[in-house]
């Protein structure tokens, strides 16, 4: 039986405000109050902000045109540069003065998800939308017409005002997300394409589909890429079977590459799992764990900066349901924290505790464990999560049986009176500030009042050891 750490959830209480249905574009514009900190049994009003009182936002910048129009998912980052995903495509932010993000471009290609990474002058974007082609002027087309495309684009950034489009690659189920794996020449970058529900009825995206799929990318030549090896990683075994909360496995939603340790972990929908990537295009599963008691979605990984634990994330309701109040509890819909025990192919995944927000959400809120990723403190480990309407958390997990909360930042429901899609879908910590992308309102900077917090020899214009970790 999985032990948790204790939570304190509160109680949930009504939400007092007038009584009106904002739409998703009211909610979008409407101007937040003064951020706070609440009490114990408060819940914010609506677009109302609070926080811990040693996190504050910076700035907000919303998209405009298609952007505006579309889901704002992951950020990848280099340089002065964050590069914001979108449904709709994409956009670049020159963040050399956090304080004054400046839009340097937007990019409209539609196509669903928007996972974005980067890497030298290549940006590449998932599509897990089925399309009429691989153009960014094609519609949506069902998935069982066999002419539908969907998989991985790839984009010239030189150029930050004008990227150029240079290649698309079709994948099995398209590219729900994919990782980044620098090859060991330094010449070639690996993308590790994740997807996901295949049916008989998609030509292209046939089951058992327990596989992910490896696109090799020649840095100076990204017109050649192309699919080098489609592993399968559950071999003859979906595992958690009917009457267990667990999702069964049809491929993997997310994966973290830790290329310096020659380690990734993959979230799978039913299962966690090990992967050793010595050899890049012949990634090797060395442990699996799975949770039938409390996980229902295995969602993303992130390891500590030693690589001795990975943090997995539960999305229970997909997404869209209200997950984070006291009748759903503190260890469903939550991060689950692993300790790395052993060596080598005896590597082992060894369940610690469960980690939650503390705070009950209203029911109009989508609240659940999202993207992330680690805040680089010599001798500790910290990381900054996202939780939808939850907001964002900045959590320690240093002892792995007792993880605290350090900071949060949130804004109140959308909506008083219905459950509608928004809030925080990423959240990173990248040179010394706080940015965390918006399902509604765009690009949110936010700055720590004391790193002090962190400890005295905590830098907090480090980078994370040169985004040794590779999952946006």
């Amino acid at each position: 039986m999985f032990r948790s750490a204790p939570q304190g959830l509160r109680r949930l209480t009504a939400v007092a405000a007038a009584a009106f249905a904002l739409t998703l574009a009211v909610a979008a514009s409407a101007a937040p109050t003064n951020a706070h900190s609440p009490s114990t049994n408060e819940i914010p009003g609506v677009d109302e902000v609070v926080s811990s009182n040693n996190i504050r936002l910076v700035t907000n910048v919303p998209l405009t045109g298609a952007m505006a129009g579309g889901i704002n998912s992951d950020i990848a980052f280099q340089g002065k540069y964050a590069y914001a995903g979108n449904y709709n495509g994409f956009a670049i932010f020159d963040i050399s003065r956090p304080s004054s993000p400046r839009l340097v471009s937007q990019v409209a290609c539609p196509g669903g998800q928007g996972d974005v990474s980067v890497h030298g002058d290549l940006l590449f974007l998932s599509v897990d939308s089925s399309r009429s082609d691989d153009s960014c002027t094609s519609v949506g087309q069902p998935a069982s017409v066999k002419e539908s495309w969907e998989g991985i684009r790839i984009f010239d950034i030189s150029d930050k005002k004008s990227p150029r489009y240079v290649k698309a690659v079709e994948t099995n189920c398209g590219s729900h997300t994919h990782t980044l794996v620098p090859g060991k020449d330094r010449k070639t970058v690996y993308l590790y394409v994740s997807s996901y529900f295949p049916s008989a009825t998609f030509p292209d995206c046939q089951p058992p589909h327990d596989l992910i799929s490896i696109i090799k990318v020649p840095v100076k030549k990204p017109a050649e890429a192309k699919i080098v090896a489609t592993p399968n990683l559950f071999p003859g075994d979906t595992g958690n079977p009917p009457g267990t909360p667990s999702t069964e496995t049809s491929g993997c939603h997310d994966i973290t590459a830790y290329p310096a340790k020659d380690i990734a972990a993959g979230a799978c929908m039913g299962d966690g799992i090990l992967l050793d990537i010595k050899r890049p295009e012949s990634p090797r599963v060395i442990t699996r764990v799975r949770d039938t008691v409390n996980f229902a979605f295995w969602h993303s990984a992130t390891f500590n900066n030693s690589g001795t634990k990975v943090v997995f994330t539960d999305e229970l309701g997909g997404g869209v349901g209200a997950e984070c109040n006291d009748e759903v509890g503190p260890e469903k819909g939550a991060d689950a924290i692993y300790d790395i025990a052993g060596w080598g192919d005896h590597r082992r995944l060894v369940f610690k505790s469960y980690y939650k927000i503390p705070r009950a959400n209203a029911d109009t809120e989508n609240c659940v464990a999202h993207n992330g990723s680690l805040i680089p403190v010599p001798g500790r480990d910290i990381m900054v999560q996202a939780w939808y309407q939850g907001g964002i958390s900045i959590w320690d997990f240093t002892n792995s049986s007792r993880p605290k909360e350090i900071a949060y930042w949130e804004r109140g429901p959308l909506s008083e009176t219905s459950l509608i899609l928004g809030g925080s879908w990423s959240a990173y910590y990248y040179n010394g500030y706080i940015y965390s992308n918006d399902i509604v309102k765009g690009l949110d900077v936010l700055q720590v009042r004391d790193w002090r917090l962190f400890g005295a020899e905590f830098n907090r214009f480090d980078v994370l050891n040169a985004q040794t970790q590779q999952r946006y």
